[in-house]
């Protein structure tokens, strides 16, 4: 039998879209308010799931212990109360746009290195606000 966990975080960041190579009026007719040069930030809330067999023994379908570490270290530090254009060097300027399909994928790839090949993230769902989120579920 397969199943899946999830566990939920709350986090706070900094960012902003630009394009380096674009003028400040491409980057402002392309990402409107997101482009703002002083940044913005949101209280992001983060559902990570993942999943596997069910262990007969334990009955657990991943090692809980271990998700929450690597949420903790490779998300919840990494993230919490950072830009992430400038601490985060996956997101730094001319890299990826920290937007939530970007650092929903991120957070996906931080996580699964973490865990290992034991426990598959079978899906993160990453929210800005209430109403309006991204979800990656990687392959």
């Amino acid at each position: 039998m397969r199943a899946t966990l999830t566990r939920r975080i709350i986090f706070s960041a900094a960012h902003r879209y630009r394009r380096p190579e674009w003028d400040d009026a491409r980057n402002a007719a392309t990402f409107g308010a997101c482009a703002h040069p002083n940044w913005h930030g949101h209280t992001y809330t983060c559902d990570v799931t993942v999943g596997g067999e069910v262990d007969p023994v334990t009955g657990f379908c991943a090692d809980l212990g271990a998700l929450d570490r690597a949420l903790k270290t490779r998300v919840f530090d990494a993230l919490d109360h950072r830009n992430l254009v400038l601490d985060v060097p996956a997101f730094a300027e001319g890299k990826l746009i920290p937007t939530s399909e970007n650092v929903a994928w991120w957070i996906a790839r931080e996580v699964q290195e973490a865990l290992g090949p034991a426990t598959r993230v079978v899906r993160v769902r990453l929210a800005e606000e209430p109403g309006l989120w991204a979800e990656v579920e990687p392959t």
